[in-house]
């Protein structure tokens, strides 16, 4: 790794590391010259073109010149630049030419005297201690820089599922795809791993004239559905190709395409899950949900939202912008939420200011402290004489921000960073950094008066098999011995996982008295009451679901809330674990349809890096309690140990996959 990188046509080097070339000895008679590359035609004296398209006859904005003269037959650096006869051997030298460890990063041409050397791309070098992006363990840059493939964690904090997910950052034009996104910055600005980040993470999204369309619709007919990616490359590629956005993604899908991207240029990186997230519009440091008498939530009042799940990613670099103490991890969010600085995007926020609540450190820290650390505040609103009154019934300062999770290096595991980002729940170091964040919030966001806490609520239950009934467990604790009676209402939402809702379920109402000091409650619900709506929109769903119990005799009221994920009928494949290349590779997928309707749009998939391209085909329709048999045929490209991705989708059933290790060899 410490000599160029050969990708393709494509040289690649890395900042602070030689790049050797030959030459004559009649040519080394006055200097070499270096310059970040035109993106249209190059010319000796040319300055710098970081077109806005990266076509060979787009056009961009004009900068000076930013050339770098060396002189191999003197001790002479240029801008940190320096040159060295390496060896010669008669009429031919060979040159080493090492670049600065801030050099800018980028495409650039090279030239002994007037005889045009070629041309060789830049990147960030977490080799070097002197970068900016220095990391120092082998392990750590063999995943966060290295690592082609992954996982992407989804689901909920105590279901959690792994998506496969393949970066591909070494894939055909994804270099060039990346660089011409950078065209907004000066070349100044391309030696900050900082600026650089901040400005591949604004061109993600679509929004800001990027890569990708944002879509949590459940209309998905004008592109490709989030939940079927499994892989940045296509994405980038298309992108890179056609000079237009592509149709759809969420969260974990913003979050592939810029770890690629990251990656690519040289940045570790590393896709992050936050699970229970909150999303702060006011920006208060609070959750707030604003609920009626039977459990229903009141979508005028609730403008906030605790997302089940949300990817971002991690890059690690120096912030030599900031002072002392927040450099390593730093978050950056594609995913288009909240407007920053004019565009949508978030970060890089260092995640050491995050954990100890500095919610003025730059950039967006406060909305990440809040998507980790918030507090959610659970309000019941009920109408007196025309009016509104608001009571807060219950207070959870430990819900939001459980589980965060990332691949653990060198092993497909997933590695909880939670402590990375926050101190364990009601330490006094969580609450102090909670008090530090909270020094500048207005008080009429402060609550005025506290919950009930003579009554504890919990719920057991977070999943449901599907087709099946719906049940809930609550406990109920109480601090008093003696026998009470208790109104329970709760009200189910069918709703994706960003806490859109979008439809009822039901009500489920209940009086039971309570007897001892810790009392059990179950709760049900037919399958039917939701079966028929999972194909609603064409995004996986889940059961959502509020409890408001209020004891009858002192007219005391607690909520609480809890999130219930469908567990899907298994699906198994069978393919061989050795393959060679260009020669028919046979998968047998198996799959029974277990629910009393009939699937739809069923399709099987297979994405590979030892692939062309993802191969699918459409299967139709599935009745109900029969099962499906179908062989795949794929040939592969490339050889080498290669993760193969095998899908299973439908209207109503959603992400559910298999994948297996397969040796290609020639």
């Amino acid at each position: 790794m410490h000599g160029l990188l050969h990708f393709g046509r494509k040289i690649i080097s890395l900042r602070h590391v030689a790049v050797t070339l030959l030459a004559g000895l009649n040519n080394l008679t006055k200097q070499i010259c270096t310059e970040p590359r035109r993106q249209k035609q190059a010319c000796a004296a040319a300055s710098p073109d970081w077109s806005r398209q990266c076509g060979p006859d787009s056009q961009g904005p004009q900068f000076s010149s930013t050339v770098v003269e060396l002189d191999p037959m003197a001790s002479f650096r240029s801008k940190g630049w320096h040159v060295k006869i390496a060896k010669q051997s008669g009429v031919e030298v060979a040159l080493t030419v090492i670049s600065a460890a801030d050099a800018i990063v980028g495409k650039y041409k090279l030239a002994v005297n007037e005889y045009k050397a070629g041309i060789f791309y830049l990147l960030f070098n977490p080799w070097c201690s002197d970068d900016s992006v220095f990391m120092p363990s082998e392990e750590d840059r063999a995943e966060y820089i290295l690592n082609d493939t992954g996982y992407i964690y989804m689901g909920f904090a105590k279901q959690i599922k792994e998506k496969p997910w393949t970066f591909g950052q070494f894939e055909k034009h994804i270099l060039s795809c990346c660089f011409s996104l950078l065209t907004n910055l000066e070349p100044s600005e391309l030696q900050s791993p900082v600026s650089v980040s901040r400005s591949i993470c604004t061109m993600m999204c679509a929004v800001n004239n990027g890569v990708l369309v944002g879509n949590w619709s459940g209309d998905y007919s004008r592109g490709t559905a989030p939940h079927l990616w499994t892989s940045s490359v296509p994405i980038l590629q298309q992108h890179y190709i056609t000079k237009m956005p592509v149709c759809f993604g969420q969260c974990w899908v913003f979050s592939g395409i810029l770890t690629t991207a990251l990656r690519a240029v040289g940045i570790p990186a590393r896709s992050v899950t936050n699970f229970e997230s909150a999303h702060d519009t006011e920006r208060n440091l609070t959750v707030d949900i604003y609920l009626d008498d039977t459990g229903k939530t009141i979508t005028h009042l609730t403008k906030d939202s605790v997302w089940n799940f949300h990817v971002w990613t991690d890059a690690w670099m120096k912030r030599q912008d900031l002072p002392q103490g927040y450099s390593g991890w730093q978050v950056l969010d594609a995913t288009p939420q909240e407007i920053s600085e004019g565009g949508f995007r978030t970060g890089p926020s260092s995640v050491a200011a995050i954990r100890q609540g500095e919610v003025h450190i730059k950039y967006d820290t406060k909305f990440v402290f809040t998507e980790v650390n918030g507090d959610k505040f659970i309000w019941l609103v009920q109408q007196n004489q025309g009016r509104e009154k608001k009571t807060l019934i219950a207070v959870e300062t430990a819900s939001i921000g459980k589980n965060i999770s990332t691949k653990m290096v060198g092993e497909n595991k997933r590695e909880d960073i939670t402590l990375q980002y926050k101190f364990p729940e009601g330490s006094p170091e969580e609450r102090k950094a909670m008090e530090r964040a909270s020094e500048n919030r207005p008080e009429e966001d402060k609550p005025s008066h506290s919950p009930n806490r003579s009554l504890q609520l919990a719920i057991l239950q977070n999943s449901v098999e599907l087709g099946y009934p719906v049940t809930l467990t609550l406990i109920l604790k109480r601090k008093v011995p003696n026998p009470q009676n208790v109104n329970i209402s709760c009200s189910l939402d069918l709703q994706t996982y960003t806490g859109s809702k979008k439809t009822n379920l039901g009500i489920i109402q209940k009086t039971v008295q309570l007897q001892g000091q810790e009392s059990e409650v179950v709760l049900s619900m037919e399958a039917d009451t939701y079966i028929y709506k999972l194909g609603l929109v064409d995004d996986e769903v889940v059961i959502k679901g509020f409890v408001i119990v209020e004891v009858m005799e002192t007219g005391d009221r607690v909520a609480t809330d809890a999130t219930l994920c469908f567990l899907y009928p298994a699906f198994s494949i069978e393919m061989p674990s050795t393959g060679k290349i260009h020669e028919p590779l046979l998968i047998t997928c198996t799959f029974k349809n277990t629910l009393p309707i009939p699937l739809t749009n069923i399709k099987f998939s297979v994405e590979s890096l030892g692939l062309a391209n993802m191969n699918s085909w459409e299967q139709g329709t599935l009745p109900p309690g029969k099962t499906i048999n179908f062989q795949m045929k794929c040939n592969p490209v490339k050889a080498g140990p290669r993760k193969f991705i095998v899908k299973f989708t439908s209207r109503q059933v959603k992400e559910v996959h298999s994948e297996k290790i397969v040796l290609i060899t020639k």
